[in-house]
């Protein structure tokens, strides 16, 4: 269960960030969003536990968890998260420069192949 929680709290960090990089969160990201949780099966106890502990936390505290949290996840486990990140980046409509900031520069420090990533997105339904 561990690591399944790991696994929701990290992807909950960096989709959050991702959702606010352009300081805009429009109905076609929280649709997204509710989507992820469903395909992922995120219980409502741990999104609880992600949304309450927002209010203490800086970005910079956010994406250092998310990051630490996607680290002990497995390689698949990586791998799907970005891909998931990857489809957000393109939810709204516009793909906005600190989106692709945030998503490549969390791929290199997850250790995850970016080729991989496209490989998989372009197999992967959009919301």
């Amino acid at each position: 269960m561990d690591t399944t929680r790991n696994y929701h709290l990290g992807l909950l960090n960096l989709v959050h960030l991702l959702m606010n990089a352009d300081g805009i969160i429009d109905d076609n990201e929280k649709r997204a969003l509710i989507k992820l949780r469903e395909l992922e099966q995120i219980p409502d106890l741990i999104f609880n536990e992600f949304n309450a502990g927002l209010a203490t936390k800086k970005h910079r505290e956010i994406y250092q968890e998310g990051i630490n949290l996607m680290n002990q996840c497995t390689d698949e486990e990586k791998l799907r998260a970005f891909v998931h990140l990857y489809k957000m980046t393109e939810v709204d409509g516009y793909v906005h420069v600190k989106e692709v900031r945030l998503l490549l520069y969390s791929i290199k420090m997850a250790h995850v192949e970016f080729a991989d990533v496209v490989a998989l997105a372009a197999k992967t339904k959009s919301y």
